[in-house]
């Protein structure tokens, strides 16, 4: 293991608190009209994110000072305990409908996705799991199948909540882990015809899906229905121009763009600060994934490099999908913006996984 660092990585630390502000001035300006139309209260929504914004904050320095090698013993009884809430939730009566999925426990508006939770526990799994199997992960049937299958049982289970926006995350970020690892790109190669086959079929199987695939190709043919979305981000991100309309200034907010603060809250940003202030934002994830990745590499331990390897995978590939989605290069999707969008569980574990990959940090070379 290399030699321990007392201070962790500073250019990380400056990237979250960059990236956290934004979303909390940008949570404000999406929200503020439909907060006071729907609760009579213009920081409703911008109060909720401070407080989970306070608490995963908080959760992030404790485990930035936790020494990481106790997240290895941990990983099994966190992923059983995820399964076990995935199953959960899907019990009627007991998980609760939002948005048409099934994907929330809680009571009143206070609530948990295990989804979210399963993203960082297979993570710490798999990490635990290939490093100690290092040697077998160029054959297929010893070494990749037992990964492979239970990050399928997982996706499964999302799946039927439905969640595929969660569950797309925690497959690209599993596989980076996998990757890393050292399995053969032949093989993984070969799996990706594999998911392509099984996505379509997950398409043809709910319609809404393939409407949503249609809607990507060209959204003018259902403007009012399936390609409504597209379209009104494209609104807001077009005349948005180099230095924005204003912050504050939005016209999409104003219920024309659904889930102004959560889903779509890149294209308020783009509209507000223009392509500078998209800019900046972009600038300031690469810059935490570049030194994440920075981290991956220079650890010596391979349970730390797989699971700093994770963590960075969920926010790329997180934060590609989103920003894919809102500029029309992907279809409608239902992924946040990591550490922008509004949300409480989500923003609390995200900042909970940093801490522990600000924790690898203090160890890299």
């Amino acid at each position: 293991m290399a030699k321990f660092r007392s201070v962790p990585d500073l250019w990380m630390i400056a990237a979250i608190i960059g990236i956290l502000a934004i979303g909390i001035v940008m949570v404000y300006s999406a929200s503020a009209v439909a907060a006071f139309h729907d609760y009579g209260d213009a920081y409703y929504y911008v109060k909720r994110q401070l407080v989970f914004a306070v608490l995963g904050v908080a959760a992030m320095f404790v485990t930035m000072n936790v020494d990481y090698p106790l997240w290895r013993k941990w990983a099994f009884p966190a992923l059983l305990i995820c399964f076990g809430l995935l199953l959960i939730v899907l019990v009627p009566g007991v998980g609760v409908v939002r948005g048409g999925a099934r994907s929330w426990l809680g009571i009143g508006s206070f609530g948990i996705q295990p989804s979210e939770f399963m993203k960082l526990a297979m993570i710490l799994f798999l990490a635990r799991l290939l490093s100690e199997r290092q040697n077998l992960m160029t054959l297929f049937t010893r070494g990749l199948l037992p990964p492979l299958a239970i990050m399928g049982t997982a996706f499964g289970l999302i799946m039927l909540q439905p969640d595929l926006g969660t569950g797309a995350v925690m497959i690209g970020a599993s596989l980076l882990v996998i990757f890393v690892a050292g399995a053969r790109i032949s093989h993984l190669a070969g799996l990706g015809l594999l998911g392509l086959a099984g996505l379509g079929a997950l398409i043809a199987a709910a319609p809404y899906r393939l409407q949503r695939i249609t809607a990507f190709l060209d959204p003018w043919q259902d403007p009012l229905g399936a390609g409504y979305q597209s379209i009104q981000s494209l609104y807001a991100i077009g005349p948005g121009g180099l230095v924005g309309l204003g912050l504050g200034m939005s016209r999409q907010k104003y219920n024309y763009l659904p889930e102004p603060q959560t889903d779509f809250i890149f294209s308020i940003l783009a509209e507000e600060l223009g392509f500078i202030g998209g800019s900046l934002l972009l600038m300031l994830f690469l810059i935490l994934i570049w030194r994440g990745m920075r981290t991956a590499i220079t650890i010596s331990d391979p349970f730390g490099s797989l699971l700093a390897s994770g963590i960075v995978g969920i926010i790329a590939v997180q934060v590609l999908i989103n920003i894919g989605v809102v500029i029309g290069l992907l279809p409608v999707t239902g992924i946040t913006l990591p550490l922008v969008s509004y949300g409480g569980s989500s923003l609390t574990l995200l900042l909970t996984a940093l801490g522990i990959l600000l924790n690898l940090s203090r160890y890299s070379r």
